[in-house]
């Protein structure tokens, strides 16, 4: 029997270091929280900054180093979700976000969440792979997210206090364009596979 050599990526020492900065990501969410309870804005806004670099930061490694896994994803995906949807929630209870975004942001990830348990009882292991137009709607969240809080900080020139409500409904948008995208191109990918199946 010839041994297969395993891909230098998989053996690297670093394989591992996406994986970790996911880890610092969720670890963060519990601060940040803390931090926008209190009205700790600029405290808040450079934990959140942070957070938002390292989700690129993560992924620009895992892919240039061919470090991806389906436990990476997956620690991406949970990650993001909890940050924004916590950070959505606690700013529309101090009433900082508008509650309809609030809603709009959670019912996305709650719709995302419900599909993936729904394709691994019925159909099994899923890998994450989040579309260009999934991508576009989380960097936005982000960006709107520092907006407001520059904005409340006032840290931001009065002209520019309308950059957060056009955020706002640019956010609005993408979650609806991106959860109808979820949810066409994932229920073509269960029929798919059904069919597959009913013709073996």
């Amino acid at each position: 029997m010839v041994a297969t050599a395993m891909p230098a990526a998989s053996r690297s020492p670093w394989r591992h270091l996406p994986n970790a900065i996911s880890l610092v990501r969720v670890a963060l969410i519990a601060p940040i929280g803390w931090l926008l309870l209190d009205r700790a804005w600029p405290a808040a806004l450079g934990l959140i900054a942070l957070a938002g670099a390292s989700d690129g930061l993560d992924g620009f490694l895992a892919r240039h180093y061919g470090w991806q896994s389906r436990l990476g994803g997956m620690l991406d995906a949970i990650a993001d979700k909890l940050l924004l949807v916590t950070c959505f929630l606690l700013l529309a209870r101090l009433d900082v976000v508008p509650l309809w975004l609030a809603m709009l942001v959670c019912g996305r990830d709650l719709l995302i969440v419900t599909g993936a348990l729904v394709w691994r009882v019925l159909i099994g292991p899923i890998q994450p792979q989040p579309s260009l137009l999934s991508k576009a709607c989380t960097l936005l969240q982000i960006l709107y997210l520092l907006a407001v809080l520059l904005t409340v900080a006032s840290w931001t020139p009065k002209l520019a206090a309308w950059l957060p409500a056009c955020l706002a409904w640019l956010v609005a948008a993408l979650c609806v364009a991106s959860g109808l995208d979820y949810t066409l191109r994932w229920s073509y990918r269960a029929w798919r596979v059904w069919r597959g199946r009913s013709h073996r």
